[in-house]
């Protein structure tokens, strides 16, 4: 009589990702979903507000002169620039002191707005690796701290800008308060520009060595200085000048130089200007969150 032998199969190995499921586990750090995500943002809010301020207060805080600086510089760099370009150079086209010192200091001051965003922007994941393989929250946080720290400083430049258009015979009326949505519009694009730099230099360190000559190009590009737009009219193609009037820079500068100064637009701003403000804050806001949420789950590893 013949044995039969029975062969069972091997037992079922219970792999890692299994038993987690068992256990009812997640991967540490990995990505929400982009509702969860913007729900995580609003719970750590009052941290971003502290995170921002913190910041802003440690800035200057070795310097004898300590917060001033936040006014000085900017003011620094409109007399260095209205020495070289208006004086020297006479890039004011014809415009008398009391039209172009306004006009220089309201552009230096809100590109100043966007370019100290852009530039903490880029270091705010790789300069804070610390905090960000030490603890579980929302990275976003970070660069959206940083451009609210810039707002705040730009802030204490309004009061100082303020007693220039003043000061120049440029006195408060209702325009001014096109100021408010003309900083929440461009607070808005900032943000969203920081977090796609802040992606972008938390895999490329050196790209925080190389912003500064791009920020420079822009803004040479931007009439900050000087009236571009007005340079090109007759001098060049008609589609450049449809470029610079639809530069992001250019539109919050203008924005901010009819709410401020009078006679800036005699027959009023284009509506085409509200319109790009609107068009970039909605294009780079969103866009720059979407695009650093959808690396959540890299920002300090390796």
């Amino acid at each position: 009589m013949s044995e039969t032998t029975r062969t069972s199969a091997p037992p079922h190995e219970v792999t890692p990702a299994e038993l987690a499921a068992l256990h009812g586990l997640s991967v540490s750090g990995a990505r929400p979903s982009l509702p969860e995500y913007v729900g995580q943002l609003w719970g750590r809010r009052h941290f971003i507000v502290a995170f921002s301020q913190a910041k802003l207060m440690a800035q200057y805080s070795q310097a004898k002169l300590g917060q001033l600086w936040q006014v000085a510089t900017p003011l620094l760099n409109a007399f260095v620039y209205f020495l070289i370009f208006g004086v020297v150079m006479g890039g004011r086209d014809n415009m008398a002191n009391d039209e172009y010192i306004p006009f220089l200091v309201t552009g230096i001051f809100v590109f100043t707005f966007t370019q100290a965003s852009v530039i903490s922007g880029v270091k705010s994941i790789s300069g804070n690796l610390g905090l960000v393989r030490a603890l579980h929250f929302p990275r976003a946080s970070l660069p959206i701290s940083f451009s609210l720290q810039q707002l705040q400083q730009l802030l204490y430049s309004m009061l100082v800008l303020a007693v220039v258009m003043i000061g120049f015979q440029h006195f408060p009326d209702l325009a001014w308060v096109l100021v408010i949505p003309a900083l929440a519009l461009q607070l808005v694009f900032n943000t969203g520009l920081a977090m796609i730099f802040a992606r972008m230099g938390s895999n490329i360190p050196d790209l925080a060595q190389l912003m500064p000559f791009i920020l420079r190009t822009w803004m040479y590009g931007s009439g900050v200085i000087f009236p571009l737009r007005y340079k090109l009219e007759g001098h060049g193609p008609d589609w450049l000048i449809h470029v610079v009037e639809a530069n992001p820079a250019t539109v919050y500068i203008d924005l901010m130089r009819y709410a401020l100064m009078d006679g800036a637009y005699a027959d009023g701003i284009p509506q085409i200007t509200w319109v790009y403000a609107v068009g970039w804050a909605v294009v780079i806001g969103v866009g720059g969150f979407v695009y650093f949420w959808k690396a959540e789950e890299q920002y300090g590893r390796g």
